[in-house]
């Protein structure tokens, strides 16, 4: 393995920072909680899935096969009212948002996982489950429905760090007859009038939310996992309870040695969510900023804290983007000859920024202090290039460092109006350089400010005069 130290990370379960390895020592079994697809993937989602996939990425550069494993719920109560409210059916709403999903974080350059499980084909491995717990006397039905028994589990609010009773409470829990205690929660539903639903010992319905992680990440990965992803929100009801039914289903703990979680993207003062309606799709984001921008902007604070996102903050870290792809371009002519004058200088080295950066990922995946070192690397090589100093080995270390954070460095593609003024920037520049000649420098550097003022900038050589956008909102 890569690096000098075992990564850390913090486990939610423990409170605690804790040595990363996987129990087999060369395989991550990961299972990270995906998208109920009834709308738009949206920006929260991309926050949280751009961490897991740094993660993987990482775990990946330090030697490690890592097994991922992504579900879909895709039966919902809102996925039912919104396939109503559209008048289509809920396969077709759902096909719709996962292809939007897909096709967002695919933009995104986040990898895939290795298998996407969703709720509704896996109705036999559900049932299974259920049956198992009901055997057990952890589960019991009632009324159509199978609640899970809270208190036959002396252990259940250990993730959340609750008790039963503070449950209780601190939340609004509905009066239902059929439960034995307020805190039951359901693992099959039963079928209502106009819903989906499949046969069961117990009639027919449809799974709980939860249940269908349990019976997922037990077919797809075995116990115990290794990490358990997922953001904030998820900790309580919908982890909580997978421990609780995960545990008494198979007798083994941990369900997880290490559950971590990302904290919630934030839009003004409320977490980003569907619910409120604070949205901001993934498409309407990438529609104005580079994937690139994207993720260094939400790997930016570190991933347990809450992020606010603006446009602001997109923006600011589209023009550092800029610096990077300044950094990784080709040498020019002049500079090229320089440093075949100085072909006895030591090359830049590189090694204690990929140091500092790997320090910082082992550090509970320190993203910021991480991307801290690619930005002093990108300055150095810029400083010392225009010194003679040869930088090619450390802009492919560069490109290394940001390939483990999925960055791509490509220059973003051009946005409508940056495509239609393009012909009279060529047409500026040309005056320029024709005035350069002529030396009238005054009005030169008064059309260089004016582009400037507009976001475009000039670079001179011997060979020209080049122009690129520095982006901003």
């Amino acid at each position: 393995m890569k690096g000098n130290k075992a990564m850390r990370l913090y486990n939610t379960l423990t409170g605690e920072e804790k040595e990363f390895a996987p129990a087999d020592g060369k395989t991550v079994k990961m299972y990270v909680c995906g998208v109920t697809p009834y709308s738009s993937t949206h920006v929260g989602h991309a926050l949280s899935y751009v961490v897991f996939d740094t993660l993987r990425r990482y775990l990946e550069y330090q030697g490690y096969q890592v097994r991922h494993i992504q579900n879909f719920t895709d039966v919902d109560d809102k996925i039912i009212q919104r396939a109503q409210e559209a008048g289509i059916s809920e396969d077709e709403l759902t096909e719709r948002y996962i292809d939007d999903y897909f096709r967002t974080m695919d933009a995104l350059n986040i990898q895939r996982a290795e298998a996407y499980p969703r709720a509704t084909q896996e109705i036999g491995p559900i049932l299974d489950t259920i049956g198992n717990l009901v055997d057990k006397g952890y589960a019991y039905p009632a009324g159509g429905d199978v609640y899970f028994r809270v208190n036959r589990k002396e252990d259940y609010g250990k993730l959340s760090h609750r008790s039963l009773e503070g449950m209780i409470a601190g939340a609004r829990v509905q009066v239902d007859e059929d439960k034995e205690h307020p805190m039951d929660f359901v693992l099959w539903k039963g079928a209502k009038p106009g819903e989906p639903s499949w046969d069961s010992p117990w009639g027919p319905g449809r799974p709980g939310w939860h249940i269908e992680c349990t019976a997922m990440s037990l077919r797809y990965l075995d116990y115990p996992l290794d990490i358990h992803g997922g953001g904030q929100d998820l900790i309580f009801p919908h982890h909580e309870n997978e421990i609780a039914q995960s545990e008494a289903h198979t007798g083994i703990q941990p369900f997880a040695h290490h559950w971590v979680h990302n904290g919630l993207l934030q839009l003004g003062e409320d977490k980003m969510s569907k619910s409120l309606g604070n949205l901001v799709s993934v498409e309407e984001a990438l529609a104005t900023y580079s994937a690139d921008a994207l993720r260094t902007y939400f790997l930016s604070s570190h991933y347990r804290s809450p992020l606010q996102y603006s446009d602001e903050g997109s923006a600011a870290m589209e023009r550092s983007m800029d610096r990077f792809r300044h950094a990784l371009r080709p040498a020019t002519e002049d500079e090229a000859a320089i440093e075949a004058t100085n072909q006895g200088q030591e090359p830049l080295d590189s090694d204690p920024y990929l140091e500092r950066f790997m320090g910082a990922m082992d550090d509970d995946l320190n993203t910021p202090q991480a991307i801290a070192a690619l930005f002093d690397l990108a300055r150095d090589i810029n400083r010392e290039r225009g010194a003679g100093r040869s930088v090619k080995a450390a802009q492919s270390r560069l490109r290394e460092m940001g390939g483990i954070l999925g960055l791509t460095f490509e220059e973003p593609a051009a946005r409508n109006d940056e495509l239609a003024a393009k012909p009279f920037i060529d047409l500026l520049v040309s005056t320029r350089t024709e005035l350069r000649q002529a030396r009238q420098f005054e009005l030169a550097d008064r059309i260089r400010d004016q582009l400037a003022s507009q976001g475009v900038m000039l670079e001179d050589s011997a060979q020209g005069t080049t122009w690129r956008y520095q982006r901003s909102a």
